[in-house]
């Protein structure tokens, strides 16, 4: 295809003189900035499930789980509609199980899918979480459950006064030993019930991340636990349904005032390195039926 030759100006072009901006002008550019300004992402929760939720506006909330979906170390893309689904099991099995005692579960909907470095973004959110359940329903328990990334979150946002209990599922962790970070922080975790849940073979999030980090928060958290699933990855495919069925006894153990099942008993209970390192039994969902 043939190019069209543009000319070429002779001399320099004097560009000409800027018309003063009428009032009328002035008001919409500034509309036009505010909205721009509006427009900027922001963190959401989803609609209630079980207390709180559709069908159920009578229901006075007693509790409330907020879920953590999995993200990036760095990206400022939006958030990932996988990881939200991925979410999702758990939050309506948790809502039906814990209805009777008024416990609502939202999913937070991040504004970006990244933790973005010393910004930690995703955790910023899980805090901004937190209080947006403390306005909507009061003092309530608020347990924390996150995925990956969102484990993360889960940990780092532990401090806020409404937060009774943390779950961290094959919780992304940086490794300490390469000096890159700082160690991640525990203190914030003090006085909280915590259960990490990770895959021996997770390649995405290091599952000796995690064993460190729930040493630490051992030292001055007795009520922390962590279960090891063999041959499972980031994920946690493989034994779902044992994962849930955890899962579950976990939060409705730290916030409906249920019992824990035996083996999650023993491993608050165990020193380390054994309440660290608690494997979870192929059949435990099975089991929990039928106890």
């Amino acid at each position: 295809m043939a190019h069209l030759a543009l000319p070429r100006w002779r001399g320099r072009r004097t560009a000409p003189a800027a018309r003063p901006q009428r009032r009328d002008e002035a008001s919409s550019t500034a509309v036009a900035t505010a909205e721009s300004a509006d427009a900027a992402p922001r963190a959401r929760l989803s609609r209630a499930s079980g207390a709180g939720g559709a069908g159920a506006a009578n229901a006075a909330v007693g509790a409330a789980v907020l879920l953590l979906p999995d993200g990036e170390p760095e990206s400022t893309r939006r958030p990932s509609a996988l990881a939200y689904s991925a979410t999702q099991p758990l939050g309506r099995a948790l809502a039906r199980a814990g209805r009777q005692e008024g416990l609502a579960v939202h999913t937070v909907q991040y504004r970006v899918r990244g933790w973005n470095g010393e910004r930690a973004d995703l955790a910023a959110d899980a805090a901004w979480a937190v209080e947006e359940v403390v306005r909507r329903y009061g003092d309530v328990p608020v347990c924390l459950a996150g995925h990956g990334m969102g484990g993360r979150a889960a940990l780092r946002a532990a401090g806020h006064p409404a937060v009774t209990s943390v779950l961290a599922l094959a919780p992304w962790l940086p490794d300490d030993a390469l000096g890159l970070e700082p160690h991640e922080p525990v203190r914030q975790l003090t006085g909280r019930r915590v259960m990490i849940v990770h895959g021996t073979t997770d390649a995405w999030s290091d599952p000796e991340m995690s064993y460190r980090l729930a040493g630490r928060a051992k030292k001055t958290n007795g009520d922390t636990c962590r279960f090891e699933v063999h041959s499972d990855g980031h994920a946690l495919r493989q034994h779902h349904d044992e994962v849930v069925a955890l899962s579950m006894d976990f939060v409705l153990g730290a916030l409906c005032g249920r019992g824990f099942s035996r083996p999650v008993a023993d491993a608050f209970a165990a020193p380390p390195p054994l309440g660290l390192r608690m494997p979870l039994a192929a059949g435990f969902a099975r089991a929990l039926r039928h106890s």
